[in-house]
């Protein structure tokens, strides 16, 4: 088992081939797009999970369950899947003005998609899923506001890199990609978190950080 490392008191970080669990002593405050606790959530163990890149299971749910089981999770818990493999995640940590956020990314990009362009469902593998902890305080908008600075920050990246679409149009992410967006509630309280606030600053400068470090990793 590897440790990684978010220096944000009570968060704790580890990871096997198997699965990167991420959990806190105390429950966070989360706005996640994922496969099991999607929503609004307040949850202490956030996991994603490496699969096989021909995993067609008919219940993934059920699947991150019991994987959740075997960790000793008996709570409310975010699950994520993915292809990539768990040596290639990657992490990125940021402070300022008595704010921090920490970043946890895996990312592969066989399965490109143009938001827009590219037509609907055709499964390849292949996913981008960013989990954001915020040492921090935000409102409910300020948590959506968040969600929109980090896929500004994702696209940006793959604009940079001129990662393109099997049909060679820019891509903007995959057809699978999730955001985790866990915060501690510790501080004063964040009615925004768009590009230009603190927090969302540190919140993008994580992302494009870690996101490039993960599609850099081989």
């Amino acid at each position: 088992m590897i440790y990684m490392n978010i220096p944000i008191e009570g968060i704790y970080l580890s990871e096997t081939p198997e699965v990167i669990h991420i959990q806190s002593a105390s429950p966070l405050t989360a706005l996640s797009s994922a496969i099991v606790g999607g929503g609004f959530q307040r949850v202490r163990h956030i996991l994603n999970a490496h699969v096989d890149k021909n995993y067609a299971a008919p219940n993934p749910k059920e699947d991150l369950r019991v994987l959740a089981h075997r960790q000793n999770i008996r709570e409310p818990f975010i699950g994520l899947l993915t292809a990539v493999h768990l040596r290639k995640a990657r992490t990125a940590f940021f402070e300022s003005n008595g704010l921090s956020v920490g970043a946890v990314i895996t990312a592969g990009m066989s399965n490109a998609t143009c938001a827009g362009v590219t037509p609907p469902f055709s499964y390849q593998p292949g996913t981008i899923n960013i989990v954001l902890l915020l040492d921090a305080n935000l409102t409910r908008g300020a948590m959506l506001n968040a969600l929109i600075t980090t896929t500004e920050a994702k696209c940006a990246v793959l604009q940079s890199r001129n990662i393109r679409t099997p049909d060679d149009d820019p891509a903007t992410g995959t057809s699978t990609d999730t955001i985790t967006i866990a915060a501690t509630g510790k501080g004063s309280l964040n009615s925004y978190a768009g590009p230009v606030t603190t927090i969302g600053w540190l919140i993008a400068r994580a992302v494009r950080q870690a996101l490039e470090d993960s599609l850099s990793a081989s």
